[in-house]
Order: structure tokens, then C-alpha cells, then sequence
């Protein structure tokens, strides 16, 4: 099984490229949006829930 470590800088990577892209194509329907920062980084949530389905 692939360490935890690894794992979230193998995440880290991908959602450093991929999230500023996504963002690029998102459509606005022209309502504000708080952009305040959560506690974790979306490359944490993403490694926790790699990390369940990959241990079921």
C-alpha cells in the first residue's frame, strides 16, 4: 500500500496544476462568492478520501 506521505505529495502535485485550470473554466452566474480559505487544503480532503477507498 502506497504511504500516506507520498500519497498527499502525489495529490499536492496534481491539485496545484489542475485547480487554477478548473477554476479558468468554471461559469459564473453572476452572484458573489466568498472565497475564504477552509482549515484544509483541498489536497488534504482529496488524501483522506484516496486513502479510505483505497483501504476497503
Amino acid at each position: 500500500m502506497i504511504k500516506l506521505v507520498e500519497l498527499f505529495c502525489d495529490v499536492d502535485d496534481f491539485c496545484k496544476v489542475f485547480i487554477p485550470q478548473w477554476k479558468k473554466q468554471l461559469l459564473e452566474d453572476g452572484t458573489q462568492k466568498r472565497q475564504r480559505a477552509g482549515r484544509m487544503t483541498t489536497s488534504e480532503i482529496m488524501t483522506i478520501v484516496i486513502s479510505f477507498h483505497m483501504s476497503h
